[in-house]
């Protein structure tokens, strides 16, 4: 058998005996509990996307223009394209790579006689087969990258929709504690008005005029607190929604958001498909395993099959004869590096170990997310039921107290407390609100399920 034919032979048999060193990745095991330890009402199939279960349009808007132009979630997508092409870089090594060349010489007498041109085409070939299966384990490792980076991308989405949504909370909140505080300080002028007049008949002392300007005083120096709130939250929606802040305009409302839907709570295991950052914790797990396999390879050999082809392009009729081919067969055999090959593997399972860590702990992190999200919106709804008694008890006393004090058959402290209780609970009842809304949205962030629009 001639050279020619022995090399590619040889190649062909290596390619045959190819095989790919390394574990292959299975998904760990992990004990999920049958339930979670809570249920809460109306528990169902939710609604797509979820928000949607607030019934409010200006929510539904502020969450496309997140979706659509939030820089985050742009740039994660950028990086799935980057991974996506590191896939079809890597799997480009598993094929022969051929380059051509064209070269143009003169050369002539210095005395100025006319000299000779000449040309040559080459073209060089390179080919390294994938005995054991190194770069087939790279790809696979970029392309469990490219699985961790798309999951990442949902995820983003996953995070900005939670994001936009208790934003939106925020600024209704300190809207509606704005609106209240009007209430509140009409409330405590009329209280003020009729200590004054009592005081300008002699019926009321000098103190409780001075304590109830106070207590207005006070009352009304929350309002840049709230003013500050408000920006706060418009400002992170204006962000949120790819805008500059201080030129966006926030929604015009103060309704806080009440969600009307049912929750998909299903079962704890069903996390492992819902929750994006468990997917792409799982793909990374994925891809340091692979990674072991591409040191584990660098301990066996390794062939390369480089040749060439040259050609004389001078003369047109004689280019057969003056081509020449060369191909050459060169095998790379591991003999001694201290260590350096061991030692990689070892760095590559303990990376390994600590995706495995990480993945576990993201299992955890889950579960615990939805525990704490039940427990949660079982304790506020509680809580805000038991404020509404509160506020209609309290209108009531108030109401009451108000009526006696202007007869005299009340002390002004009593009035003053009653006054206090009303704005307190009032204020208490407000904030339960928000913060139920706020365990809903934590709820559905942490079910990881139905954050994308359709």
């Amino acid at each position: 058998m001639t050279s020619s034919r022995l090399l590619p032979a040889i190649a062909a048999g290596f390619a045959v005996a190819a095989c790919t060193v390394g574990p292959d990745y299975e998904r760990p095991d992990f004990a999920w509990p049958d339930t979670y330890s809570l249920e809460i009402d109306e528990t169902g199939p939710g609604p797509i996307p979820w928000w949607t279960g607030f019934e409010d349009p200006e929510l539904d808007t502020l969450m496309q223009a997140a979706f659509e132009e939030n820089r985050e979630i742009g740039a994660a997508l950028a990086r799935l394209d980057a991974a996506r092409a590191i896939i079809r870089a890597e799997r480009s090594s598993l094929f022969p790579q051929l380059d051509g060349e064209v070269s143009v010489e003169t050369s002539g007498e210095l005395d100025g006689d006319a000299g000779e041109d000449s040309a040559t085409a080459a073209g060089v070939f390179a080919f390294t087969p994938d005995l054991f299966g190194r770069q087939r384990r790279a790809v696979e490792a970029a392309r469990r990258t490219a699985q961790a980076q798309a999951a990442f991308l949902v995820d983003v989405r996953r995070l900005t929709a939670a994001a936009v949504a208790n934003q939106y909370v925020e600024l209704t909140r300190a809207r509606a504690r704005l609106d209240l505080l009007e209430t509140s300080l009409d409330l405590q002028r009329q209280t003020l008005e009729i200590v004054q007049q009592r005081y300008e008949v002699g019926l009321s002392a000098e103190l409780e005029v001075r304590r109830a300007e106070a207590d207005l005083a006070r009352t009304r120096s929350q309002r840049g607190t709230l003013d500050i709130a408000a920006a706060d939250a418009a400002n992170a929606l204006a962000v949120l929604t790819g805008a500059r802040a201080g030129v966006w305009s926030p929604p015009d409302t103060e309704e806080i958001p009440t969600y009307s839907a049912s929750v998909d709570v299903s079962v704890p295991a069903a996390l492992i498909r819902r929750r994006p950052d468990i997917r792409a914790a799982e793909a990374e797990l994925a891809a340091a395993t692979a990674e072991i396999g591409i040191e584990t390879a660098d301990l066996y050999p390794s062939l390369a099959l480089p040749g060439s082809i040259s050609a004389d392009l001078g003369d047109a009729g004689s280019l057969g004869s003056n081509a020449v081919a060369r191909i050459a067969a060169i095998l790379d055999i591991p003999l001694f590096d201290a260590g350096g090959r061991r030692a990689d593997i070892e760095a590559a399972e303990a990376r390994a170990a600590a995706a495995l860590a990480d993945y576990e702990q993201t299992l955890f992190l889950a579960l615990s997310d939805v525990e704490t999200a039940l427990v949660t919106i079982r304790a506020l709804e509680a809580r805000r039921a038991e404020l509404l008694r509160a506020v209609e008890a309290s209108e009531s006393a108030f109401n009451q107290l108000n009526a006696l004090y202007r007869e005299g058959l009340a002390t002004f402290i009593d009035i003053l407390d009653a006054q206090r209780t009303l704005i307190d609970s009032r204020e208490a009842y407000v904030n339960s609100r928000a913060e139920l809304a706020r365990a809903v949205i934590a709820l559905q962030t942490a079910l990881g399920v139905n954050h994308t629009p359709v």
